[in-house]
């Protein structure tokens, strides 16, 4: 891309306009962040893209892919970036460790971390690290350590850190992150939780970690040691395709053929609900055989799935893992209707159990209380009751605990 003066104040003006559309969407919500995102020109890091589409709410820029083509690094939609500037609370000094590099999330970063600030990005791939250098240095930001290695240890040259934000999903948190975070210091980390991932905000709370609130979003799973225990089944080659964790039994071929069996449908009673994406979450650690469903807008409109939601589709397996149901959602008189879509032998099953499972959502609370306790900690020091849920990991103990009535501010 030519950098000409007119270049450059169209790119200054295109900036404006970015941060007034993010700030009307309720996305930039501190001075700090709406002043980071006019400093830094976005399109140095995706030459590729014209001037208008970098600065677009939702490109994604420049794609990184392994052997396979699929995608391992990438510089999110400007939107999402915006959500995490926020959540992760860079002030003038800051140390901060950026987990997944890019660029441009790091020059952000330097921005509000200010000269009296460091900010180390670390990735795994000398292709994006190389990249990262390079336009770094265009942007004027020569200042951040660039560093090739897998994040699963850390950057402890560099530690402690008051920010430890990482741009792509984990499943189990590194003990070195916690290890490396300055005593009031906050990780932003996108955690996988059942193939349902949350960008959480974790503070220190004695031994353990505990969430300061989460939103939706989804990123690449890290390389390396901390590389999330998923698999991804092919069900129909139209684009259908169900993740689970590696622990959940599921059987590939099975379950292909049982999604070419007829439907079993069940709906739960209807109910307003003004979003709903606590129920996902709750779906997915309520019940120990969870995956998420993905389909293509094709294999909707050839009638193999009810949906093709970009988000993916909360279903759950049987035991043998032969047999599957998903979410399924109608508009009624009465206002939203939840509902289960079954296939295979044991359909009938398992959509009432999903029916079931929507029934005792509690609609007003839409967020779980979510902390992270070493591996090893004994049952007797985790909370415990009807509404909370324990997923054991190699590293950690996460528990989700639902409130009861109001929802917790995010």
């Amino acid at each position: 891309m030519s950098q000409t003066t007119n270049d450059l104040d169209w790119a200054a003006s295109l900036r404006e306009q970015m941060v007034a559309e993010l700030e009307s969407a309720g996305l930039v919500l501190t001075p700090a962040v709406a002043a980071a995102l006019r400093a830094v020109p976005r399109h140095v890091f995706g030459p590729e893209e014209p001037l208008e589409a970098a600065y677009a709410l939702h490109t994604i820029l420049h794609r990184t892919l392994d052997e396979s083509g699929a995608a391992v690094s990438m510089i999110s939609a400007v939107e999402v970036q915006a959500m995490m500037l926020e959540q992760a609370q860079v002030t003038s000094g800051s140390r901060v460790l950026e987990v997944g590099s890019g660029g441009y999330n790091a020059a952000l970063l330097a921005d509000m971390a200010g000269p009296d600030g460091q900010v180390t990005t670390v990735d795994i791939d000398e292709r994006v690290t190389e990249r990262t250098t390079r336009y770094l240095a265009q942007a004027g930001y020569n200042g951040v350590n660039v560093v090739l290695a897998d994040a699963d240890g850390g950057v402890p040259e560099h530690a402690p850190y008051d920010v430890i934000m990482a741009t792509t999903s984990v499943q189990d948190l590194p003990p070195t992150w916690v290890d490396q975070l300055a005593p009031d210091g906050r990780i932003v980390v996108p955690l996988r939780l059942r193939g349902t991932p949350r960008v959480v905000v974790l503070v220190r709370d004695g031994d353990r970690l505990v969430s300061a609130g989460y939103e939706l979003g989804h990123f690449v799973p890290v390389r390396g040691r901390s590389t999330p225990d998923e698999r991804s089944l092919v069900l129909d080659e139209v684009g259908v395709t169900l993740r689970v964790d590696g622990d959940v039994s599921a059987d590939q071929a099975a379950l292909a053929s049982a999604l070419h069996t007829e439907a079993t449908v069940a709906w739960a009673t209807p109910r307003e609900v003004s979003r709903f994406d606590g129920l996902g979450l709750w779906l997915a650690v309520n019940e120990d055989a969870f995956g998420m469903l993905n389909a293509t807008t094709d294999a909707k409109d050839r009638g193999l799935v009810a949906h093709s939601w970009a988000v993916g589709i909360p279903a759950i397996l049987d035991q043998v893992g032969r047999s599957f149901a998903y979410l399924t959602l109608r508009r009624t008189e009465d206002g939203p209707q939840f509902g289960a879509t079954g296939h295979g032998e044991n359909a009938s099953e398992l959509v009432a159990r999903f029916v079931d499972l929507i029934e005792a959502w509690d609609t007003t609370s839409l967020d779980a209380q979510i902390s992270l306790y070493p591996a090893g900690t004994p049952d007797d020091v985790l909370p415990s009751g009807e509404h909370v849920r324990v997923l054991d990991r190699p590293r950690n103990r996460v528990v989700l605990t639902w409130p009861t009535q109001t929802p917790q501010g995010v």
